[in-house]
């Protein structure tokens, strides 16, 4: 059940806990784990195409990604826990759900809120997104 794994991270302090989570879990299970370390970038308003070159909006995502997912890969870097990470851009809940599936993961372990705008309550849009649309079971850390 748990061999793929999607981990989705945001600058959250929910997407640091998910991380937790996953290597906690890995401990457990004492089994390799394939995982997948996941953070998508919103795109920029389709102004700033008209005046900034493709590839130099390519280099800004890849690098907001990056510093993004510096916490949640520390921690992994620490437990040991091997994986590869990944920046994409477009709708954070569509991309995930679309990635799984891409990947074949397994589950799909995120935050239960982010830093992004809230759907309702205490669950944050994206979570509410990849809940409904994601193929595998999704865990949501608090």
């Amino acid at each position: 059940m748990f061999n793929r794994i999607l981990l989705c991270a945001d600058a959250s302090e929910h997407a640091l806990r998910a991380a937790d989570y996953v290597i906690a879990l890995q401990k457990r299970l004492g089994t390799a784990i394939d995982l997948h370390l996941l953070n998508v970038q919103r795109p920029l308003s389709g102004y700033v195409s008209r005046f900034v070159g493709k590839g130099a909006l390519q280099q800004h995502h890849q690098d907001s990604g990056l510093k993004v997912l510096e916490r949640a890969r520390a921690r992994l870097d620490a437990s040991g826990l091997p994986y590869t990470h990944h920046v994409l851009v477009g709708d954070p809940g569509k991309m995930i759900s679309q990635y799984a599936k891409e990947k074949g993961c397994d589950t799909i372990v995120m935050g239960r809120r982010g830093v992004g705008s809230y759907t309702g309550g205490q669950l944050g849009s994206v979570a509410h997104k990849v809940l409904h649309e994601a193929e595998p079971p999704v865990v949501l850390v608090k």
